[in-house]
């Protein structure tokens, strides 16, 4: 398969170092603040200021290579593996569907023990906090991060000599859920959404105030908790998280109509807003199965690989599907300023996509423009096919694990993300 581009690099290494020819401040170079005339008017008021990052302008372009997929043993979809190993054709996917209600069915009893602890792990000091924490949590989702541990917790525990999960697998599953829940709060604050998953968010309900230290409680709740699994090297792991999510965000914050931005940085933006929560997710769970330091790293690059492939999608889908589909309007990321994969690749043959960019979309359906041009320049097809080279990078880092329904389980959620873009 071809490479995205020509020159390949390592994003993350080890201890989630970065290595793409940059700063070891990850692309930051220096500032300028710029006022804005046009505010929205739940923000900051007259006179907001956005800090936009000025890069160098010779930065050099990065890109993902492409890789050898590894034989596949899943089956059913092995042989359509194959064939995406031979070019681009996400169909092949789709041709067994992956229900999204029965893709964690193996551990469907380990889930509803989760759900059930989950309110009452938040603790009772404050009311409101707690109202706020179980309005989130009533409001449902896939729970897809804890699924993740409880897959690789069973694939990795019976391996090396354990019977059933043990109690620091379950609390590491519970630690995730809140962690990635406390994210959502600030974000939806962030983004001034007034719906999350068709309810309404926290700071909607109950104010900006609560909604933030609803947030900052869960995130300190879940730090209490993750002491106290006492394992240094799962303490280290999940605090970088919370980390990654501070620094992701202000990464985004800091590119904003920034048409210069590159894949790598938008790469890195990505696995700290959505891939290191993922990665450590999956990391842990085999820590606390007793796995050696080459399968835990396995598991790492597989949640590492699998978070990426899933914001890639999830970036394609925002100019691919309906509004209804969405649950809001298509380009939204776009007409904030935030430029993902599909932009960045169609910013390469297109000048006049730059020009509506950076003007901030001024003009009377300018944006509308500039969706059709990020979908005739190619550059959907060429987020696909960057999608689904981390989703074969994935697959191939299971290759560790043996034979079971759980490992089939972790297959199945790589094919299930592809599938959402077939």
């Amino acid at each position: 398969m071809m490479s995205v581009t020509s020159k390949s690099i390592d994003f993350f290494g080890k201890n989630n170092l970065v290595s793409c020819g940059c700063s070891s401040n990850a692309s930051f170079h220096r500032y300028k603040v710029k006022n804005y005339a046009k505010v929205n008017s739940k923000g900051c008021g007259n006179g907001a200021r956005k800090l936009v990052c000025c890069k160098k302008r010779n930065t050099p372009k990065y890109s993902v290579s492409s890789m050898e997929t590894a034989e596949p043993t899943l089956n059913g979809g092995a042989q359509a593996i194959k064939k995406l190993a031979k070019g681009l054709n996400l169909k092949t996917y789709s041709e067994t569907p992956i229900s999204p209600n029965r893709l964690f069915e193996v551990v469907a009893d380990d889930l509803q023990t989760l759900n059930k602890n989950l309110q009452s792990i938040v603790g009772a000091e404050n009311p409101v906090l707690i109202s706020a924490a179980e309005q989130i949590f009533s409001a449902g989702g896939k729970r897809m991060r804890p699924a993740l541990v409880f897959l690789v917790s069973r694939a990795t525990a019976e391996l090396h000599g354990l019977e059933d999960l043990t109690v620091k697998h379950r609390r590491l599953a519970e630690i995730i859920e809140m962690i990635h829940t406390a994210s959502l709060i600030h974000d939806d604050v962030l983004d001034e959404s007034d719906l999350r998953r068709g309810k309404e968010t926290v700071h909607q309900m109950f104010g900006t105030r609560v909604a933030v230290l609803a947030g900052d409680f869960m995130f300190a709740q879940s730090s209490w908790y993750l002491a106290n699994l006492e394992n240094i090297e799962v303490i280290k792991l999940i605090s970088q998280v919370i980390k990654d999510f501070a620094s992701g965000e202000i990464k985004q914050a800091s590119s904003l109509f920034d048409c210069d931005v590159q894949l790598d940085e938008y790469l890195i933006k990505s696995y700290f807003k959505t891939a290191s929560l993922i990665a450590a997710s999956t990391k842990g769970a085999a820590v606390f199965s007793g796995a050696d330091s080459s399968m835990t790293e396995k598991m790492y690059e597989y949640g590492k690989n699998l978070g990426l492939s899933f914001q890639v999608v999830d970036d394609i889908l925002d100019f691919t599907q309906s509004q209804e589909q969405l649950g809001k309007p298509a380009g939204t990321d776009l007409a904030k300023g935030n430029l993902t994969a599909p932009v960045i690749f169609a910013l390469e043959k297109e000048p006049k996509l730059r020009d509506i960019i950076e003007s901030e979309f001024s003009e009377i359906g300018s944006l509308d423009e500039a969706i059709e041009l990020v979908k005739s320049c190619g550059g959907i097809e060429r987020a696909q096919e960057l999608a689904k080279e981390k989703a074969d990078l994935a697959i191939q880092n299971l290759q560790c694990l043996p034979q079971s329904v759980y490992r089939v389980a972790l297959e199945d959620m790589v094919r299930y993300n592809l599938q959402r873009i077939a």
